[in-house]
């Protein structure tokens, strides 16, 4: 398992090395004068050549890349031309936001969608089957945007059962997470549907079954564990997703995570935070694929040995 570790970890540097060469290069990128930005139109050219110096706009373009790198492995991503506070701090502040955020949307979307999953498969083609089958097409069919908006005119302003936005108790998470998650339950159960029925057609499980097991205890401990893989695989997939890209969500309920912070980075073109904030949201991607690696290892363990 460790060499398998170590592998994964091998095959994720170049990645990392690639992210950071884009990221650094955004600078460059980005029409106008960063420190122009910094400091705005007024500022005297005296002012204007000294902050180049300090942020070493100034050096050859290698030795930039050399210092951010430096910085970087540092754990320093500069400072926000906008607050002037440490970048890596903003994100310290927000990033446990939006892991409770995402968190919470994959529970949910796991217990409802792999249920809707096993109860569709263990009776294909009844009226429960039917009914999952078009929750689920509904669910992929609804972009995520249309529904938080949905959810907060029903649950927030006409029966005013929960929060339309902002950050607090349990209350004010159950609609964002719920909204976040809703194509991951769809997704889900057609995954786990489609999964459950090939292996519950296998041979073990008419063995299981035939030494007089409770079907419970076929479907949940020998069927469910052999059909897995695909279903890790989608959680693996969307809980990326939802640490990296739910910047929607987070917008339309007022959720102060990370995906906000960079909405109001990109608005105010505070180039120095979008590129800690990116640089940061690709090593946790590349941790969540390890870390679904390992999952795929544990689930069969004869991926470790591939």
């Amino acid at each position: 398992m460790f060499a398998f570790i170590v592998r994964r970890l091998a095959l994720s540097i170049p990645t990392l090395f690639g992210v950071l060469v884009v990221v650094f290069l955004l600078l460059y990128v980005a029409p106008g004068d960063p420190v122009q930005e910094m400091v705005g139109e007024r500022a005297d050219p005296e002012t204007i050549a000294r902050l180049r110096k300090e942020l070493h706009l100034d050096e050859p373009l290698l030795k930039q890349f050399a210092l951010y790198t430096g910085g970087v492995l540092r754990g320093d991503f500069g400072n926000s031309y906008i607050t002037q506070r440490p970048i890596i701090q903003d994100i310290r502040e927000r990033f446990p936001k939006t892991l409770l955020l995402a968190g919470s949307a994959m529970l949910l979307a796991s217990v409802l969608g792999i249920t809707l999953g096993v109860l569709s498969a263990r009776n294909p083609g009844g009226w429960f089957d039917r009914l999952g089958l078009g929750v689920a097409y509904l669910g992929i069919s609804f972009p995520v945007y249309w529904v938080g908006l949905i959810l907060i005119l029903i649950f927030a302003v006409l029966v005013k059962w929960l929060p339309p936005s902002g950050y607090g108790g349990i209350k004010y998470l159950i609609l964002p997470a719920f909204a976040l998650g809703s194509r991951s339950i769809a997704f889900l159960a057609r995954v786990t549907r489609s999964s459950m029925l090939d292996v519950l057609g296998g041979d073990f499980v008419r063995t299981a079954r035939a030494k007089g097991l409770k079907e419970r205890v076929v479907v949940v401990r020998h069927a469910l564990r052999n059909a897995l893989i695909p279903i890790i695989t989608v959680l693996g997939l969307d809980f990326g997703y939802y640490l990296t890209g739910s910047i929607l969500t987070e917008t339309i309920f007022s959720w102060p995570g990370l995906g906000r912070y960079v909405v109001n980075a990109i608005t105010r073109r505070d180039l120095p935070a979008i590129q800690g904030s990116v640089l940061f949201l690709s090593v946790v991607f590349v941790l969540v694929n390890l870390l679904t690696d390992l999952a795929y290892a544990k689930a069969d363990p004869r991926v470790a040995y591939s």
